[in-house]
């Protein structure tokens, strides 16, 4: 008999499910509601949402609209975003995930006692993504990221140096970077880093891994665009190479599930329960004509 488990740990986590519950509230009013970017990095829930009447808007329709309500997801802003919004009278709806608030307020702070010539903030993460952006911005533009150890080459050697981490990056890599920064940096200069990896991101890794390691097959759905989502798979594939990725229940080969007894389906932070559900169904469905 097939046996197909979701994992309980995997879906949204409680900053997505903050921004998405606030996005539903505003809906249910009546009201016309943008927002700034892709709610979360995952295409499916987004166009649930856009059917629901949320309208998403890049950066520069945000900077022409006037006299709007308009949300601000989970990954979090920088200061020249808020200042726009109030130049041009919107109303923010701000669902800034927790966590990623007060990574914000320590940079700055952080920014605020150093910036000098004399110092440095490096930032562990994604060039271009949201949250990353939002971060820099705290700096004034002059925090540096790394996304890889071949560009730690480019560090100034004679700075004082304070290291932070996008939230959702893997502590792996994050340990990994930062002793190969502290090799660089001068021994006479200070060299600080912060473990800001999210507590339930880097939960997860270990979790999902035995979890892939439990099942003869594993589905892991998740948007294409999703940070967490390319970390937590590799996990997956590392432990049970018989890992597919997936998107929806229709990137679904089923023709795979035949003969198979377990299948697990989980996913990254920006996954719906309710997708990782219809996959299963999907599967159930293939498997008992």
């Amino acid at each position: 008999m097939l046996n197909i488990e979701i994992d309980e740990h995997s879906g949204f986590c409680f900053g997505v499910t903050t921004a998405i519950k606030k996005a539903e509230e505003e809906l249910q009013k009546g009201e016309k509601l943008y927002c700034l970017g892709d709610i979360v990095h995952n295409r499916i829930e987004c166009d649930r949402l856009e059917k629901l009447g949320l309208i998403t808007i890049n950066y520069e329709e945000f900077c022409k609209l006037h006299n709007a309500k308009v949300l601000f997801r989970a990954h979090g802003e920088p200061p020249t975003t808020y200042e726009i919004a109030q130049k041009n009278n919107l109303e923010i709806i701000d669902a800034t995930c927790p966590v990623v608030l007060k990574l914000q307020q320590r940079i700055k702070k952080k920014w605020q006692e150093t910036s000098d010539d004399n110092s440095q903030i490096i930032i562990y993460g994604q060039s271009g993504h949201a949250e990353v952006l939002g971060l820099v911005g705290q700096t004034h533009g002059t925090a540096t990221v790394i996304e890889k150890s071949s560009q730690i080459s480019q560090l100034a050697k004679e700075k004082d140096t304070y290291i932070y981490s996008q939230t959702t990056k893997s502590l792996e890599g994050y340990k990994q970077v930062v002793s190969e920064i502290k090799k660089h940096i001068n021994p006479d200069k200070q060299c600080e880093s912060f473990n800001t990896v999210c507590g339930q991101v880097a939960n997860r890794l270990d979790g999902i891994g035995k979890f892939a390691q439990s099942h003869e097959l594993i589905l892991f759905v998740c948007g294409k665009k999703s940070s967490n989502g390319r970390i937590l798979f590799d996990e997956c594939k590392k432990m049970n190479p018989n890992s597919y990725q997936i998107e929806s229940p229709d990137d679904i080969d089923l023709s795979i599930t035949k003969g198979v007894k377990s299948i697990g389906i989980c996913g990254a932070t920006s996954t719906p329960k309710w997708l990782m559900e219809n996959c299963r169904q999907a599967i159930i469905n293939y498997n008992n004509k």
